[in-house]
């Protein structure tokens, strides 16, 4: 039987940590859809120190999509973290235009459409 790596207990953990983040319900006021997500605090303890505050609170400073995706947050397009909650760091804030949705469903729209006018048709042959 092979031996686990110290590499491949660490990942599994990782995952395992992944799987029990939290997503809240969305809410909404008149401009913003809003949700929070609450990672586990094992979790929340393995993140680069480059994520943090350089002021030592412990609170993250607001992370890139890139960023935050790369922890093992998954959601779906337009969701920004928005801000920290010092009390408890663990928690991320998010949100996203209310109307996030429709903007993406128009913006497809026109693509396709954009991309439809750009087609060439092939001349006919004569037979």
């Amino acid at each position: 039987m092979a031996k686990t790596s110290q590499k491949e207990l660490e990942q599994a953990k990782l995952e395992e940590y992944i799987e029990k983040i939290h997503y809240s319900e969305r809410y909404s006021d008149d401009h913003y859809e809003y949700r929070h997500v609450i990672l586990p605090k094992p979790l929340f303890k393995m993140i680069p120190k480059q994520f943090f505050n350089p002021d030592n609170t412990g609170t993250l400073r607001l992370l890139s999509e890139k960023e935050w995706r790369g922890i093992g947050i998954t959601q779906s397009l337009g969701w920004e973290h928005y801000e920290v909650h010092a009390p408890e760091p663990h928690v991320l804030l998010f949100r996203r235009p209310k109307d996030f949705d429709e903007q993406l469903r128009r913006q497809q729209l026109m693509e396709q459409m954009q991309a439809s006018k750009n087609v060439k048709l092939a001349p006919r042959r004569k037979v």
